[in-house]
C-alpha cells in the first residue's frame, strides 16, 4: 500500500490506510490500547484491539508501521482514529529515554544542556522540530525573493588565507605546509563577484567566529544570509532592499508556518515600507535622555533592548535601523560618510531588542581602500587577491548579512540562540 501521512488521515474516512512513524503516546485500557503515531507531518490516533501480546511490546518512541481502517470519532484528535488491523514493530528503544518527547516543551523538565547533549532525540519533539520548519521557511523566503530580484546565488570558500574583518577572532586550520583560517564571512568574495560582473549576489552558508563568548546570543558557527548589490546610490538602497526582503520572508512564514507560530504563541512583525532609522549618536542621546542610560561606544545588549522598546512604543515598529557607526567600529571596507568622514555609511538592524543584521555601503575606489587597509596597520600586499578587482573598475556597492539563527530566535521568542541551531557550536560544544 502507498503510505499515508498522519496529517492526511482525516481525509481518508472509511478507507484503509498504511502509516509509518514513531509511537508518540500509549494508553492501554483493558483490551484496548490507544496509541498516537507521529511522523514528519504530525500525529494521528490509532487503536489496537485485543492484541495484548503486541501492546506489551510497544514503548514510547518505538518505530512502527500499521494498516488500519479510518473511522470517525469526535473524541479523537482531528475527529477520527485508525482501527488497527495489522501492526509491525520495526525497532524499539533499548533503554529509558533521557527526554520524554510526549510532554509539552515547557514541561520537559530538561535543561537546555541536556536537550543539546541528546539533540537528535530532542529534535523529535514537535515543538522543537517546529523551530526548524520556521527556519527553513525563512531561508526559502530569502532565496525566493532575491532570485526574483535577479540576484544570483553564490558559494564562496570557507577556508581562507586571512580574515575579512581583522582582529584575532579566527579559527586557524593547518592547510598542508601553512596556516589557513575558517572564514569569518564571505565578505571579500561577494564583493569580488559583484566586481566580476554578477552585480547582484547572495549566499546562504556557515561562517565562523572564534569569539570566546558564552552568552544566549552568540554561536561560533552560524548560518549567514549574505547579500551584496552593485550600482547603488547609497546605503539607503540597502535599507529599502532589506525591508522588502523581510516583508517577503515574514509573509511566507505567516502563510506556511501558522501551526508552528501558534505553538510559540507569536506572530510575524508588520514590516513597514520604510523601517525607522536612527543614527548611532542620536541613539546614544535618546538612551541618555529617555532611559538614563549612558553609553559612548557601541550598543550593548541592554541598549538594543531599550531602543527597540522606544521603537515599539513611539514608532509602532518592532524593527529599527541604527546607522552611521564610527569608522573605528567598522571594518576597513566600510564607506566613510561624505558629510562626516569620521562616520560610515553602515547600519545594524535591531529586532525585538537584538541585532540581527549588519551592513552598509562599501568603498569602491582602490586608492581609498588601500589607504584604509594601511590605516588599520595592515599591508595591502597581503590583500592583493581582493584588491585586484578594484584596480579594474568597481561599481558603488554594498550589502548586509542576516544571522539566520538570531532571526529565528527573535521571531519565536526563544531564550537562547543555540535552540535555533540544529547542532550548535559554542565555546565548549563540539558534539553531537
Amino acid at each position: 500500500m502507498t503510505r499515508t501521512l498522519a496529517a492526511e488521515v482525516s481525509q481518508k474516512l472509511n478507507e484503509k490506510v498504511f502509516l509509518q512513524g514513531w509511537v508518540y503516546n500509549l494508553r492501554p485500557i483493558g483490551k484496548l490500547c490507544f496509541l498516537v503515531l507521529r511522523d514528519r507531518s504530525g500525529t494521528a490516533q490509532a487503536v489496537l484491539y485485543d492484541r495484548a501480546d503486541l501492546a506489551q511490546q510497544l514503548r514510547e518512541e518505538s518505530v512502527i508501521e500499521l494498516v488500519g481502517y479510518v473511522r470517525r470519532d469526535e473524541r479523537a484528535p482531528n475527529g477520527c482514529e485508525v482501527l488497527i488491523s495489522d501492526l509491525k514493530i520495526l525497532s524499539t528503544p533499548l533503554e529509558t529515554l533521557p527526554i520524554q518527547i510526549n510532554r509539552p516543551r515547557a514541561a520537559l523538565n530538561a535543561r537546555l544542556e541536556t536537550l543539546l547533549e541528546h539533540r537528535v532525540l530532542g529534535l523529535r519533539h514537535p515543538e522543537i522540530g517546529a523551530i526548524f520548519r520556521v527556519q527553513a521557511e525563512i531561508l526559502h523566503g530569502f532565496r525566493t525573493y532575491l532570485r526574483n530580484e535577479n540576484f544570483q546565488e553564490i558559494h564562496t570558500p570557507k577556508i581562507v588565507a586571512s580574515g575579512t574583518e581583522g582582529g584575532t577572532e579566527l579559527f586557524p586550520v593547518q592547510y598542508f605546509e601553512r596556516t589557513a583560517y575558517l572564514a569569518q564571512s564571505p565578505q571579500f568574495y561577494k564583493q569580488m563577484l559583484v566586481g566580476a560582473g554578477f552585480e547582484r549576489v547572495f549566499e546562504v552558508g556557515p561562517v565562523y567566529r572564534a569569539e570566546p563568548h558564552s552568552t544566549t546570543r552568540h554561536l561560533n558557527e552560524y548560518i549567514s544570509l549574505d547579500v551584496e548589490m552593485g550600482f547603488i546610490e547609497s546605503e539607503q538602497d540597502l535599507l529599502a532592499l532589506e525591508a522588502q526582503l523581510l516583508r517577503r520572508i515574514f509573509s511566507g512564514v505567516a502563510q506556511n508556518c501558522a501551526k508552528e507560530l501558534a505553538l510559540y504563541a507569536t506572530t510575524v512583525p508588520q514590516v513597514p515600507e520604510k523601517i525607522p532609522q536612527i543614527k548611532l549618536a542620536e541613539a546614544q542621546a535618546l538612551l541618555r535622555e529617555r532611559f538614563q542610560k549612558e553609553i559612548t561606544g557601541d550598543l550593548d545588549p541592554e541598549s538594543e533592548r531599550l531602543l527597540c522598546r522606544y521603537a515599539q512604543e513611539e514608532l509602532g515598529c518592532e524593527l529599527l535601523f541604527v546607522t552611521h557607526y564610527p569608522r573605528e567600529k567598522r571594518p576597513m571596507y566600510a564607506m566613510p560618510d561624505t558629510e562626516n568622514p569620521r562616520l560610515t555609511r553602515s547600519f545594524d538592524l535591531l529586532y525585538k531588542g537584538l541585532e540581527i543584521t549588519t551592513g552598509g555601503q562599501r568603498i569602491h575606489q582602490y586608492e581609498m581602500l588601500a589607504e584604509n587597509i594601511k590605516g588599520r596597520g595592515l599591508d595591502p600586499a597581503n590583500f592583493e587577491f581582493y584588491l585586484e578587482i578594484f584596480k579594474s573598475g568597481m561599481p558603488p556597492h554594498g550589502g548586509f548579512a542576516i544571522g539566520a539563527e538570531r532571526l529565528t530566535m527573535q521571531l519565536l521568542n526563544l531564550s537562547n540562540v543555540r535552540e535555533a541551531s540544529f547542532f550548535p557550536r559554542d565555546r565548549t560544544r563540539l558534539t553531537p
